[in-house]
Order: C-alpha cells, then structure tokens, then sequence
C-alpha cells in the first residue's frame, strides 16, 4: 500500500535521526561541549538562538536541535506504526520503548546541563539512547516486513543459542556502560599502552581510573571471544537458516571492528574520528544484538 511506503521511508529517516543523536552525544562528550550553552536549557547561554558561535556552542546547540527534530520524527513514527501496525506483535511495545527512552535521555542531558550530574550517572546516557535507537530500529523492520511477512514458523534456534543471544546482548549494555564511564571519568588516557596499562607488564590497577580503564578493556576482550564463540556455533549449526547464520557472521565482524577502534583510540590518544567510530560499531552491534533478540523472541526451538 502507498502509505507503507512512505512508512518505510519515515522509518528509515529516524533510524538515520537516531544514529545522529547518538553520534552528536559522543561529540559533544569527546569535544567537551557539553557546557558550550552554559547553565542554560532549552535556550542557550541565556538566548533562545546564541548570537556568538565557538565551536563548543555549535557542537552542543547543534546536539539539541538535532535531537528535537529527530524526537518530533521519532513520535509520529510511534503514533503511525501503533495505527498501523497494531496487529503485530511488538509494534506497541516498540513505540512505546522508543519514545518513553528518548524522552528519558533528553530529560538526562537537560538535567546535567542545569544542575550536573555524577560520572556513573552521565555513563546512563548513551545507554538510554541506544535503547531508543534499538526500539527505532526494529521498528523500521517490523515497517518493511509488512509486504512479505517474515514467517517465524521457519525459524529454529536451541536452546543453547537462545540463552547465549539473550545473555551476549544483556552483557553488551554491561560493556556499552563501562565504555561510557571511561569517558565520563576522562580515563581514557590513564593507560597508555595497549592491551596492559603501562609499559605492558602485568600489574593491578594502582587507581579508580585505571581500574576503570582496564576494567572496560577486559570486558571487550570477554565479549569479543563470547560473540565469536556464538558465530562459530552459527557456523556449524544454522548455515541452513541464512539469517542466523549471516547474522552471528556480522555481528563477529562488528565486535572486531569495535575493538580494534577501541584499541587504535588508545593508541592514536583519542583521535576524535576514530572515537567516533568507536561509538558507532557499538551502536550497530547492539542493533543487531536486538534484532537477533528478537528472532528468538519469535523462533520455535530447534
């Protein structure tokens, strides 16, 4: 039908919107922006538009006119995917996730621009707004499914890969937060050397920076092996169901791509480009994570 069409197309555009806001958080976290519109919000340094333009303004004031733009977008997809697509099983949760998560980042970022927030409060940020993407996401899917309906009946998982793709994804978040706090706490430089943290010998971590910084950098690790242990289960068992099978294969392939970037970070001394690579292979992955989370939400067992 017409309207699904130009549904798919709204889809796609918040899904891009979200990536945006996500990326523009870790800019304005990785440039030190966030104060660029000082103690002010919605307005910025006591203006609605600010008349003097640092690049700390442009990033953070740019940040938030993102964000309202892509929240605007973000609710009328919920609203017209739930009148749409209400029949469907998780159209109504999906909306509601993407909104209400949305709304919780953005009362977050408005609340450490006003009154500021501790480190392991602020590492919650990016989180919340990676659910919101997640919840855009396969929301988007669910949208292009309409004209040749997924059918679940054909998809088997055992009930080892269940407990591994549900496991591996609540762990991702675990990962995902610890990343966020190396950055909230700026320990990102307190280990100069990669994989150990000075001159590679082997020592316990002498601070709560370092502990911080290395405690993040061994939960990569586990999860790099753990994603790699599933895609070689995919590998043998589910080459008959392409999209298991082709899934576990990409999310091997991001899992790497993000420690690899992880590692060049440290070693390039936060080159901002690569950092933001960084963020984005995660994002991806956790996408991907979810979108696997719910084949196995759907699947019979094998």
């Amino acid at each position: 039908m017409q309207y699904n069409r130009f549904l798919k197309w709204f889809g796609v555009a918040s899904t891009i919107g979200m990536l945006a806001i996500l990326l523009g958080g870790a800019l304005v976290t990785k440039t030190d922006s966030g104060m660029g519109c000082g103690r002010h919000w919605p307005g910025c340094n006591g203006q609605l538009i600010p008349d003097e333009i640092t690049a700390e303004v442009l990033i953070e004031f740019s940040h938030r006119l993102v964000t309202g733009g892509v929240g605007i977008f973000i609710v009328v997809l919920a609203v017209w995917s739930w009148k749409s697509l209400g029949h469907i099983r998780e159209t109504k949760f999906l909306a509601f996730m993407a909104v209400f998560f949305l709304i919780l980042q953005a009362l977050i970022g408005a609340a450490q621009v006003l009154w500021g927030q501790g480190d392991f409060i602020l590492a919650l940020h990016f989180g919340i707004s990676l659910i919101s993407f997640a919840a855009v996401f396969l929301l988007t899917l669910l949208i292009f499914e309409v004209d040749q309906k997924f059918d679940a009946d054909k998809i088997r998982i055992g009930s080892s890969l269940r407990f591994h793709t549900i496991g591996v994804t609540i762990y991702s978040y675990f990962v995902i937060y610890t990343g966020a706090l190396v950055r909230h706490t700026n320990s990102g430089l307190v280990c100069s050397d990669w994989p150990l943290c000075r001159n590679n010998e082997f020592s316990l971590p002498l601070n709560m920076y370092e502990w911080v910084q290395m405690g993040h950098r061994l939960a990569a690790a586990l999860i790099v092996v753990w994603i790699g242990f599933i895609a070689i289960k995919a590998i043998k068992h589910y080459s008959d169901q392409r999209v298991i099978y082709w899934g576990w294969i990409s999310a091997f392939a991001l899992v790497l791509a993000q420690a690899t970037t992880g590692m060049i970070v440290v070693l390039t001394k936060l080159n901002l480009y690569i950092a933001l690579l960084h963020s984005l292979f995660i994002t991806l992955l956790f996408g991907l994570l979810t979108y696997l989370v719910l084949l196995v939400s759907r699947s019979r067992s094998k």
